[in-house]
């Protein structure tokens, strides 16, 4: 890929500036290559023609499609420090001003899936603009990362990562799970021969590459584990390397009618399987290196910055839900009843906290290597928390306030084209304020959000999106620790205390009679 990759996009110059970024066309030309996707027990020969990926890759294809579509481009796209064009989340932000445009990059992108896609191009742009902003961390493989940030960011690549070990024998340390666990096997002259699994692999059947290393949760011994500590780039068609995939909802969705998100934003989450595959130096930026390896989660950035990518989504998706709630209610004839409104309120309020939490991210960023500005981590650590528990409140205060109205929809689209249904849905699926075709459509589309085997598991993908619960709390303590917050904290608790003992207040501007 190091070499056949740059041929993906068309190569232009604008006066002094490059543009090879892909199009929707180019991309969907980068996808038919040997990788090895299996589904329902085969191979596929072609994710882009494949009922399991097909309207996914095409969903994909819009967004490159954008960043050359004169309504979208100068929103979405912006000459970096080495004189490329790129979406402006793919590049290091020197400013909050930056940061402000490639938060409404993100959203830009975020809104022609309404949200319901979360790990598209940008989101890895999370971690590999930081690259070029202090490629010396990966040394002695730092120019590999100025390579691979160069190759991505120019065509803006489409990458998907894998952190997290199988949960298999999670009770014992990484170095003696070696049958499971990535990790080197082999060192050539020319590269490193990996084996293990890794997931959860979000979209990684229609991606360029996988990104590989250990999450922030694991720590690996330094003598023990040296052949675990490995962060690398893969191919997906490099050989050896499997994806084994989850059922896909977008095969088995009926009709777009019946089915308006699962038909088109199936992110298929998948196992990454590395079987003896080998990994060019090329293509490696951490190698049998447990101290880098550990802190390259924290170091790069990522946390801060992926952050802003989930945020900007999660306020694209909030605003679908808001929306939703609100003809649905209408529809039912409820809209005026005060603990519905209330409800609403009570989305709309959650939608506002992550609007706020990114707003901060933007506006009162920190500093970071090679002059470049990121979220701040107590804001990053904190918008992890209140995501994970935004989704299942909304999605509950749907269920309670639509009840059994979202179970009142026929079985099929096919039913409304039915000349003999078509009298009697029109008189009993009525809305308040909808025909029956109108009602029935606005429920499948909600239902589809938050019922069917998709909606369930976007609660699942929203709940564990940034890792475990405990591992998001202790990170925003740790991170108090870190920054003096927790500190300042107990140091103002204790001022409160010194203002009096046992005989009363140590200052004269209180009164105490005794």
């Amino acid at each position: 890929m190091m070499e056949r990759t740059p041929a993906l996009g068309a190569n232009r110059k604008t006066g002094s500036e490059t543009d090879s970024l892909l199009n929707g066309v180019s991309y969907l030309a980068s996808l038919q290559d040997s990788r090895e996707v299996y589904i329902y027990g085969d191979r596929v020969k072609d994710v882009t023609g494949h009922a399991a990926f097909r309207n996914s890759c095409r969903s994909i294809a819009r967004l490159y499609d954008a960043l050359h579509d004169s309504r979208h481009r100068d929103t979405l796209t912006a000459i970096d420090r080495f004189g490329c064009r790129t979406h402006k989340f793919f590049k290091p932000s020197y400013s909050a001003q930056e940061l402000s445009e490639a938060r409404d990059a993100i959203v830009s992108w975020a809104r022609l899936s309404y949200g319901f896609m979360g790990r598209t191009p940008d989101y890895k742009a999370a971690f590999m603009a930081s690259m070029a902003a202090e490629p010396e961390f990966y040394a002695p493989f730092n120019e590999n990362a100025r390579k691979w940030y160069a190759l991505y960011s120019s065509q803006c690549l489409f990458l998907n990562h894998v952190l997290i070990n199988p949960p298999v024998d999670r009770n014992r340390p990484v170095h003696e799970v070696g049958d499971v666990f990535v990790h080197a096997v082999k060192e050539r002259d020319d590269g490193i021969v990996v084996s293990g699994a890794k997931m959860l692999a979000t979209g990684s059947a229609i991606t360029h590459a996988t990104f590989v290393a250990q999450n922030s949760a694991t720590t690996l011994d330094k003598e023990k584990a040296k052949d675990f500590a490995l962060v690398f780039i893969a191919p997906m068609d490099t050989p050896g390397a499997k994806l084994l995939c989850r059922p896909s909802y977008e095969r088995n969705a009926k009709s777009p009618f019946d089915h308006p998100l699962s038909s088109r934003f199936d992110e298929n989450d998948a196992v990454m399987v590395f079987d003896n595959a080998f990994i060019p130096w090329e293509n490696v930026l951490v190698y049998r290196d447990p101290e880098r390896a550990n802190s390259f989660y924290g170091h790069s950035r990522f946390v801060n910055r992926y952050n802003l990518q989930s945020s900007s989504r999660l306020i694209v998706k909030l605003d679908l839900m808001a929306g939703l709630f609100a003809k649905g209610i209408e529809t039912n004839g409820t809209d005026a009843f005060r603990g519905v409104q209330a409800a609403l309120g009570e989305i709309l309020g959650w939608r506002n906290v992550i609007c706020a939490l990114n707003a901060a991210m933007c506006l009162d960023p920190e500093e970071a290597p090679g002059g470049t500005v990121v979220p701040k981590m107590e804001y990053a650590h904190t918008m992890r928390l209140f995501g994970s528990q935004c989704w299942p409140s909304v999605r509950n205060t749907f269920e309670k306030f639509l009840a059994g109205s979202l179970l009142v929809a026929p079985s099929s689209y096919e039913d409304l084209l039915n000349p003999d249904l078509k009298p009697l849905l029109e008189k009993y699926y009525r809305g308040s304020s909808s025909s029956a075709e109108e009602r029935i459509k606005l429920f499948k589309l909600i239902w589809d959000a938050i019922g069917t085997e998709f909606g369930a598991r976007h609660e699942l993908y929203e709940i564990n999106y940034s890792g475990n619960q405990e591992q998001i709390r202790i990170d925003i303590l740790n991170g108090a620790r870190k920054n003096g917050i927790l500190d300042r904290c107990i140091a103002l608790t204790e001022q409160c205390m010194s203002d009096y003992d046992l005989d009363g207040w140590k200052d004269s501007t209180w009164f105490w009679d005794k």
